[in-house]
């Protein structure tokens, strides 16, 4: 999960998550998620490891159906 510089919160899936960051925040070929190119710079608050794609998808789905307090206790 990264924090936007508008202070919003995104949640993704990532097999590298310092590549991903560096793709969210323009230092990369590849362009980062449309959400977060007009919100850069973005910084790395939470992750997880999950040793199946399947796995850390379902997570992703739980932790994006959370309210923005949920997300907020679980990065403190």
């Amino acid at each position: 999960m990264v924090r936007c510089a508008d202070e919003t919160l995104y949640t993704g899936y990532a097999r590298d998550v310092q590549k991903r960051l560096l793709e969210h925040n323009g230092e990369a070929k590849v362009a980062g998620a449309k959400y977060t190119r007009p919100r850069r710079p973005v910084v790395l608050v939470y992750s997880e490891e999950y040793s199946t794609r399947s796995q850390a998808l379902q997570r992703e789905y739980a932790i994006k159906s959370m309210s923005r307090k949920e997300k907020e206790q679980l990065i403190s």
